[in-house]
């Protein structure tokens, strides 16, 4: 199974805006944002289209086209974007139910159920943690 780069391709669109929101550049198109995480903008739109729905970016028509963030960057956490791109859980149990016949079977779920709730609460406080502009200074150290 491939990892999920929904949030990386999500963080990496939202430091870029706030970069060149820096550098004076209010609005950037999918494609100047697409170029930047090198991946076809419609992976990106679709992206931004989940960010915009989250009030995380706002989209402008016409003419100066594009997207921008839709609040300051230090206001925006990484579990903001994780939940606007990510609506599935992070850890999933057995998409069929186990032999419950079986020891094992039979009492998987609520052992790992238990563990995946910890990782999870672990995982969303690690991202609550941080911000876009945390993430962008990183960048930039």
């Amino acid at each position: 199974m491939a990892a999920n780069s929904r949030l990386t391709i999500a963080a990496h669109a939202l430091a870029w805006l706030e970069l060149a929101r820096r550098r004076g550049r209010e609005v950037l198109t999918s494609d100047e944002v697409a170029a930047s995480v090198n991946t076809n903008a419609v992976i990106v739109r679709r992206s931004l289209g989940d960010l915009q729905r989250a009030g995380l970016v706002t989209a402008r028509r016409g003419n100066g086209a594009g997207f921008s963030l839709g609040r300051p960057a230090g206001e925006i956490t990484l579990l903001d974007v994780w939940l606007a791109v990510s609506p599935e859980p992070l850890l999933a149990l057995h998409s069929s139910e186990p032999n419950l016949q079986c020891p094992v079977g039979r009492g998987i779920r609520p052992v790992l159920t238990d563990l995946y709730d910890e990782a999870t609460e672990a995982f969303r406080a690690a991202l609550a943690r941080s911000t876009v502009t945390g993430v962008l200074e990183r960048i930039l150290e």
